[in-house]
């Protein structure tokens, strides 16, 4: 039953995303695979140069730029370096498009989804831009593409389970579905980007691993507080679980709109980012700032499984997430312990937040985006039960990029859901959940 009730709460977002969120083209992420956005000084300019596979300018491809809302802006043509440039009338959002038709014979995009690209551009500042070419996502043919999506699956799969924890386990010891949830994540990418901008963007310029760490404390204060502030007077009072969800929509929407006030509508990249080369392994290409990324999440994992397992609190923690009530009447301080999960789960939620901003481009929205595969990874693990939320977010990052290979990028999620469904009809505890008695 709590299995049924979870899964109904997650897929009332399914109708908000699978319109804009899931069809919007949002700004691409910045990696070495796929087309890199890259902060210039100098006027306000769009700029770039192709190359092909073996490093060869490519001459001769038309390149267009528009506003936001289609009016064109300026057209430019790659010369014998591959070099091309376009001046912009002021600062704003800004659509570039290559023109396929134009490539030379034996020369395509390596992502030939990341085609056409947004790009926020400021007063005073050039956009320098590349589109990856080649021979197509990967070397090697399908088994190429198959591991190479694959290895982004398992990336994104672990950035999902990062901010899927908290959920799991505020639900698993509280029984509230929590939808501002996805809030936390976006204020951690947006309060590292802050850190890391130059004190010319209004931040501190710190390096992205200190601004990181730092957006990370700020973000468990952040679940810490909402904890203090709003939800333990609720339960005090005996607010039931109901009006307790209806009030985490509206936190959800009141945080969602305070951050793009704050942070604007546009999504941008960390001002630590370089261009990388894509590393080579047999049929895989994965640029280091992945391979980091995927470790860094994997440690976090550990760490928290290692926690839940072997200290006193992660004891505590299960305890009370198993039976409330018999964990209490052994003298564990159940307020306590869910303070300290809020603490974790806000912290968790800031962290990866930080490592999607770092794969993605940061925006207000991406928590949101976010929400709906949180609570998928969530309910195919199992309610409840922080291994469950892991392992389960991991095969929705999985089944998420896998579809890419035989369906159009815009239905990835809708893959995802549906297998949710169907293994929820094969098993409705979930994969690693437990069946329980109704009645």
């Amino acid at each position: 039953m709590r299995t049924i009730v979870f899964a109904l709460c997650a897929l009332t977002i399914l109708t908000t995303l699978a319109g804009p969120a899931l069809a919007e083209d949002v700004a691409p992420p910045p990696t070495g695979d796929g087309a890199s956005l890259v902060l210039a000084q100098g006027g306000e300019t769009i700029r770039g140069a192709l190359r092909d596979g073996e490093g060869e300018p490519v001459p001769d491809v038309t390149i267009s730029v528009a506003t936001s809302d289609a009016a064109e802006v300026g057209e430019a043509v790659t010369d014998a370096d591959g070099a091309w440039e376009v001046e912009l009338p002021g600062p704003g959002d800004y659509v570039v498009t290559l023109d396929e038709g134009t490539l030379p014979d034996g020369v395509d995009l390596r992502d030939a989804d990341r085609n056409p690209l947004e790009v926020n551009v400021r007063s005073g500042q050039n956009r320098t831009l590349i589109f990856a070419l080649g021979e197509g996502a990967a070397g090697g043919g399908f088994l190429g593409s198959f591991l190479t999506q694959a290895v982004s699956g398992l990336r994104f799969g672990l950035i999902i389970a990062i901010t899927a924890i908290g959920l799991s386990l505020i639900f698993g010891t509280t029984g509230l579905v929590n939808f501002a949830h996805g809030e936390l994540v976006a204020l951690g990418a947006i309060i590292a980007f802050f850190f890391n901008a130059p004190s010319a963007a209004g931040g501190l310029g710190i390096t992205l691993i200190l601004a990181g760490l730092a957006a990370t404390a700020l973000s468990a204060l952040a679940g810490g507080a909402i904890e203090l502030g709003l939800w333990r007077p609720l339960r005090r009072r005996r607010t039931g679980l109901i009006q307790m969800l209806v009030i985490s929509i509206g936190l959800a929407l009141l945080l969602r709109n305070a951050l793009q006030v704050w942070f604007g509508g546009s999504s941008r990249p960390y001002y630590d980012y370089t261009i990388q080369q894509a590393l080579t392994f047999g049929p895989i290409r994965i640029t280091p700032r992945d391979l980091i990324v995927m470790l860094l999440a994997t440690i976090a994992l550990v760490g928290v499984a290692t926690m839940l397992q072997r200290t006193r609190i992660g004891k505590a923690m299960r305890a009370v997430a198993d039976n409330r009530d018999l964990a209490e009447s052994s003298g564990i301080d159940v307020q306590r312990v869910i303070l300290i999960i809020w603490v974790i789960g806000g912290g968790l939620a800031g962290f990866g937040g930080v490592l999607a901003g770092v794969v993605e481009n940061v925006s207000y929205l991406m928590g949101f985006r976010l929400l709906l595969l949180m609570f998928a990874g969530v309910i195919l693990g199992g309610l409840g039960t922080a291994y469950g939320a892991m392992f389960g977010s991991i095969v929705v990052g999985l089944i998420t990029e896998l579809s890419t290979l035989w369906f159009s990028t815009e239905l990835k999620y809708v893959w995802a859901l549906a297998v949710l469904i169907l293994i929820l009809l094969v098993r409705p505890q979930g994969l690693l959940g437990r069946a329980e008695r109704i009645g």
